[in-house]
């Protein structure tokens, strides 16, 4: 399946890619989820992600590996692929993209595709992980906000 979402803010690409830390992944966790971040080396190719996501009482262990990291004068992207995913699903492949759409202003590009194994539960996973990536756009707006 896959997921796109796209959300325009008020910065410079740039300055949004530089600002793809530690604080703006804790600030996109989506509530009800519980988070613990124990590795986080950045957004460039080789560096890693390692959490704990945990709901219900549930804790389950989430790796992601930055396979690529490009910048052009147009636009940044990195894309991580899950190394160790929480079940239901097998593979998940993530790609950011930050494209410069004037001095100040940019697109966020969430391009997500992900899958279970099974085409009935990607369906029914489809609206859980939209929501879970559309709850970034709002986040996203705060956190990139010049004022």
């Amino acid at each position: 399946m896959r997921i796109y979402i796209a959300t325009e803010v008020e910065e410079n690409y740039r300055t949004v890619f530089a600002r793809f830390d530690k604080d703006l992944f804790l600030a996109l966790k989506p509530p009800l989820i519980q988070l613990n971040l124990t590795r986080f080396d950045g957004c460039r190719t080789g560096d890693k992600v390692e959490m704990t996501l945990g709901m219900l009482g549930i804790q389950q262990a989430w790796t992601a590996l930055i396979v690529d990291q490009k910048e052009t004068e147009e636009e940044i992207y990195f894309v991580d692929v899950g190394q160790e995913i929480p079940p239901p699903i097998k593979t998940w492949r993530h790609r950011h993209g930050i494209k410069k759409l004037a001095a100040d202003k940019t697109l966020i590009v969430d391009d997500i595709e992900f899958s279970t194994g099974l085409k009935l539960l990607d369906v029914l996973m489809y609206p859980i992980m939209y929501l879970q990536f559309w709850y970034r756009k709002p986040v996203y707006k705060r956190y990139f906000s010049k004022s």
